[in-house]
């Protein structure tokens, strides 16, 4: 029997965060990563939530708009953002030290939602689609100063928004972690990411590399 020639296709990460690309990595697909070109600040009353969902739908469909002429097989675009949510105002990514402690004083015995949207688009189709996972983490109330300031330099998450690496060091400043995705905290939940993208089309398991 004739073997069957899997159909084309190009799946495709808008981001250059090396968190998300560890986590896309272990679908055991190919892709490949496209910079998006979007203003990452918030806009006036905007939601923690809108503002995730608003930057991880604006980052697929700039990269879509990037890459539909270049790309000769069809292409699945992924876009996600993620904001953490302090009694409803986003707190971004520290970019520093004094910023990242500042971040860390204010969260420190407090409850903090991380909103993790995840955007499709698959031009084709025209399908678009953003959806978000939240995850409600509690931190801990008895860190001092001087643990926070020890932990942000041997970390060093100036990277990560609300200055918490969950997924090494970080773990240490948390009491609870309540999530629908294990892996929504890190950057990119990946269960919903799997059924976005097979809602969208894309052939899932036959694009696995065994």
């Amino acid at each position: 029997m004739a073997n069957v020639e899997k159909p084309a296709h190009t799946l495709v990460l808008g981001s250059t965060s090396p968190y998300r690309k560890e986590l896309l990595s272990r679908l055991r697909i190919p892709f490949i990563c496209q910079s998006p070109r979007v203003d990452e600040s918030p806009l006036p009353e905007e939601r923690p939530a809108e503002m995730a969902q608003r930057l991880a739908l604006a980052k697929a469909r700039d990269v879509a708009q990037q890459l539909t002429q270049q790309s000769p097989n069809p292409i699945w675009v992924i876009g996600s953002d993620q904001v953490a949510d302090l009694n409803g105002e986003p707190i971004g990514k520290p970019g520093d030290h004094p910023r990242a402690m500042a971040q860390l004083r204010r969260m420190r015995g407090k409850t903090v939602l991380f909103h993790t949207a995840v955007a499709v688009c698959h031009p084709s189709s025209q399908f678009e689609r953003v959806e978000t996972s939240v995850v409600k983490v509690s931190m801990r109330p008895d860190l001092s100063d001087a643990e926070l300031d020890q932990y942000l330099r041997l970390e060093q998450p100036y990277d990560c928004a609300g200055s918490a690496k969950v997924e090494s060091l970080g773990i240490a400043l948390l009491d609870r972690v309540e999530s629908d995705d294990p892996t929504a905290l890190i950057g990119l939940p990946l269960i919903l990411t799997i059924s976005l993208l097979r809602v969208a089309g894309f052939p899932f398991f036959d694009a696995i590399v065994s």
